[in-house]
């Protein structure tokens, strides 16, 4: 049988795992990130990945730097033929590149060549996509740009955020793996060079790209607050306090107001003018030091306050 080595670190990877072990293939060893610190306590959590592994008794390998040659010769100790990485993390050297005999392979989650790093759910959803999908392709040394072997696109609804496309890919990476490897396992696959001038890149999301530009038309705004939730979720100001921003809708505007102002507060939402005829309403926020709460509750408590005209994203201040 054909050993795999599996590296894989959130959740994304998990149904990639879980595929090749409904499909029988023999994992023999799951490589994934170092438990990290979470929560007030600190406590070290394991990576979804490990804790998947762990259920079926594989071993797992947790290297700080996998280019270093003692961490990645643990993982060329399990003789692997091939490995398969989805969402690790790291970048792999080359002596692990070439080592095995059918290559490493990666699942990622764009339609390469367009999204490379990261983040591209993310980014797909926030450039106001209608369309991405999974990539298969053998890894390179360059980041994300090596030959494609299989390719599946998965529609973006309006209504999509990272959270429920992160799972619809997901899902479509673990089909598509399982229905790539027989054809490579026997040669089948003719790769295809990515067009490189048709590159595009989506590096992890960085802190001040949570932060909500009013000045953006609503519909960019829309594909901002959606593209960011669950994770890490998108923000604006208060008379200088964080409002986190869980939820919004677009609604048509009743004025063409400085952005940022606050239109109307109605029953089931705060609405901010944009950089458009298109408004936002907020329908659920978390204040700073405050629960995840629905607009409506916010407003029948702390946000009691708030009158029409206010500005958000800068000191409390009237239009």
């Amino acid at each position: 049988m054909t050993n795999i080595v599996f590296m894989g670190t959130p959740d994304f990877a998990v149904p990639v795992l879980r595929q090749l072990l409904d499909d029988g293939y023999r994992v023999v060893a799951v490589v994934t990130q170092p438990d990290k610190p979470k929560g007030r306590k600190r406590e070290l959590v394991p990576p979804p990945v490990k804790v998947e592994a762990q259920k079926h008794g594989i071993p797992v390998l947790q290297p700080t730097k996998i280019r270093e040659p003692e961490q990645y010769e643990q993982v060329l100790a399990f003789a692997p033929d091939l490995i398969v990485t989805a969402a690790f993390g790291q970048i792999l050297p080359k002596a692990l590149l070439d080592a095995p005999k059918y290559g490493c392979i990666n699942v990622h989650a764009s339609l390469l060549p367009e999204l490379r790093g990261g983040a591209p759910i993310h980014y797909a959803i926030w450039q106001g996509k209608t369309k991405t999908g999974v990539t298969i392709m053998y890894m390179a040394e360059k980041l994300d740009a090596g030959d494609m072997l299989t390719q599946v696109e998965v529609p973006i609804e309006e209504t999509d955020t990272v959270g429920t496309l992160h799972d619809k890919l997901s899902a479509a990476g673990a089909k598509l793996l399982s229905e790539t490897l027989p054809l490579l396992l026997e040669g089948n696959l003719a790769p295809i060079p990515q067009e490189e001038e048709k590159a595009t890149y989506a590096p992890n999301i960085r802190r001040e790209q949570e932060r909500i530009d009013w000045a953006q038309p609503g519909e960019a705004i829309y594909n901002h607050i959606r593209a960011f939730h669950p994770w890490p979720v998108t923000y604006t100001t208060y008379d200088g306090n964080v409002w986190k921003i869980w939820w919004g809708e677009k609604v048509p505007a009743p004025s063409l107001a400085s952005p940022g102002t606050i239109l109307s507060l109605e029953e089931d939402g705060i609405v901010v003018a944009t950089g458009s005829e298109t408004a936002i309403k907020i329908t659920e926020l978390q204040p700073a030091g405050k629960k995840r709460m629905a607009a409506s509750e916010f407003l029948r408590g702390a946000g009691s306050r708030l009158a029409v005209g206010t500005k958000l994203g800068e000191n409390n201040e009237r239009t």
